[in-house]
């Protein structure tokens, strides 16, 4: 049973607002519900904030020192410890630090584990939800307490680039443990819940690979050894993981932070004199060439989180919405790439800026292996005509990423070391 449209509006800040500026409608069959705007919707305009019903950081990044607030995923280093890391530079020193938005002194620990949060609010909401059930305690560095050996064995067959997080799971089971309304937090999560049979195996192929199979059995049982609860004995049962491991799967919108990319929006933002804006400018673009350099392309604080609302937006390779992170944390915001008028459908892309510069049969590739449909957006409509074949550039991609792939394993092994 799909959760009350109401439900759909409860996690986004002024709910009340928004209900009154879009409407969750159903569609077909084939695609389910929709986003609508109810009015007028003006080009960068913002339709609506909203929060996850839960969050988690991916494991290989936390594991790699990128610090966020176990809670909302707000950066924990300040822009100069940041870009210090990034560059590999102890002695770097960031002009303008006092556009750094990070404040260290509110950040607290749990005092059983340890985990960081970014403020007494957010350890206290992460332990009124799901921490109370997840908390290792003394246990927190074991490597032979379940839920560490859940985590490895996750890091194990889901390597960096990542997608998605078993601990998304994780705090889906505990916090149904801990609510004292189990019903509605099961009915909220069951919105969510749409996939077939075959289709969950087609996302698992393409989550976990080729032996996809057998590290989904491995992964369900240290997934019950860890998390079981008589309440939810379903999600333990082979279908049921594999629902839910669809389901993180097909609905988890990336998040990322970074307090240096705060920064660097605050120094844009900031008034300069001609002199000092010129060196500010010319500071910040070798600064990314020297992260570039030393550790590529992965600059941010990186997670996934569920979001109700959001989660009815249907895709589109030339979309009229789009999601981001300015708040340094788990708040999505929604907002208008183009004028939207009333009654027509909102639509964001579940691909990047490169990808929707591909080919149709490049896109329709992308979409059918992550998210199981096949687009039928006008772009998609008018480039029908289109050959069923991939540029050579593209081809070329995909052979390397298959070669890349054979000595992945051994290539993260080897670069762990350094962690």
């Amino acid at each position: 049973m799909a959760a009350p449209i109401d439900d759909m509006f409860s996690f986004c800040v002024d709910p009340g607002k928004v209900a009154g500026g879009v409407d969750v409608r159903f569609i077909d069959n084939v695609k389910g519900k929709g986003l609508f705007a109810k009015r007028c919707i003006k080009k960068g305009g913002t339709i609506f904030i909203e929060r996850p019903l839960v969050s988690a950081q991916f494991l290989w990044n936390a594991l790699y020192k990128y610090e966020a607030c176990e809670y909302c995923l707000r950066a924990l280093e300040t822009a100069q410890d940041n870009a210090r890391r990034l560059t590999r530079n102890p002695a770097l020193s960031l002009p303008y630090p006092e556009l750094c938005r990070v404040r260290p002194e509110l950040h607290q620990a749990c005092p059983q584990c340890q985990v960081m949060y970014c403020s007494a609010e957010c350890r206290q909401a992460a332990a009124d939800q799901y921490h109370g059930a997840l908390c290792l305690g003394p246990s927190q560095d074991d490597p032979d307490h379940p839920i560490n050996k859940l985590k490895d064995a996750w890091r194990s067959v889901h390597y960096p680039p990542e997608t998605s997080s078993i601990m998304l799971m994780a705090r889906m089971v505990a916090t149904i443990k801990q609510a004292k309304e189990k019903a509605h937090w099961q009915k909220l999560f069951s919105h969510f819940c749409s996939r077939t049979a075959n289709e969950e195996e087609e996302l698992a192929h393409k989550l976990l690979g080729e032996k996809f199979s057998n590290q989904l059995v491995f992964l369900q049982r240290l997934f019950k050894e860890a998390l079981f609860d008589d309440h939810l004995s379903r999600w333990f049962v082979p279908e049921g993981f594999r629902s839910l491991f669809a389901l993180i799967g097909t609905n988890g919108q990336g998040i990322g932070t970074s307090s240096l990319s705060q920064w660097v929006h605050a120094c844009d933002a900031a008034e300069l004199p001609d002199q000092q804006r010129a060196q500010l400018d010319s500071f910040i673009d070798q600064l990314y060439k020297d992260i570039e350099r030393e550790t590529g392309d992965f600059l941010n604080c990186e997670g996934s989180g569920l979001f109700l609302l959001q989660s009815s937006c249907n895709h589109s390779c030339m979309p009229n919405a789009e999601a981001s992170f300015p708040d340094n944390n788990f708040l999505l915001h929604l907002s208008a790439l183009s004028d939207i008028d009333p009654g027509e459908e909102i639509c964001i892309s579940y691909l990047d800026c490169c990808q929707r510069d591909r080919s149709r049969h490049s896109r329709h590739k992308i979409l059918r292996e992550n998210y199981i449909f096949v687009c039928s957006c006008l772009k998609c409509v008018s480039q029908s005509d289109e050959p069923d074949v991939t540029s050579d550039e593209e081809e070329e991609e995909d052979e390397e990423v298959e070669a890349e792939g054979e000595t992945e394993g051994d290539e993260m092994e080897d670069e762990m070391t350094d962690v």
